[in-house]
């Protein structure tokens, strides 16, 4: 999967989980305190990546992954 492709996906699934336009997921933006996304969103939302890119995210890789950019660098790194 190429990182355009990955990155367009993920910023799709976290626009669809956490409510909001895709145009509001920059890459910098963090999904608490720039997206209003609460522990719950945060939990879906990781569920939702794991579904999508077939791959486990544990609770301290997922600590790590606070915006559209983290994540992508996260798939792109564990998904071939």
């Amino acid at each position: 999967m190429s990182t355009d492709s990955a990155e367009n996906r993920v910023k799709e699934i976290i626009a669809e989980q956490l409510g909001i336009g895709e145009d509001e997921v920059l890459p910098d933006a963090n999904f608490s305190s720039d997206l209003g996304a609460d522990g719950l969103d945060l939990i879906e939302l990781m569920m939702a990546l794991e579904e999508e890119f077939d791959c486990e995210i544990t609770d301290e890789d997922a600590e790590g992954l606070t915006n559209l950019a983290s994540v992508v660098d996260y798939v792109g790194s564990r998904v071939q």
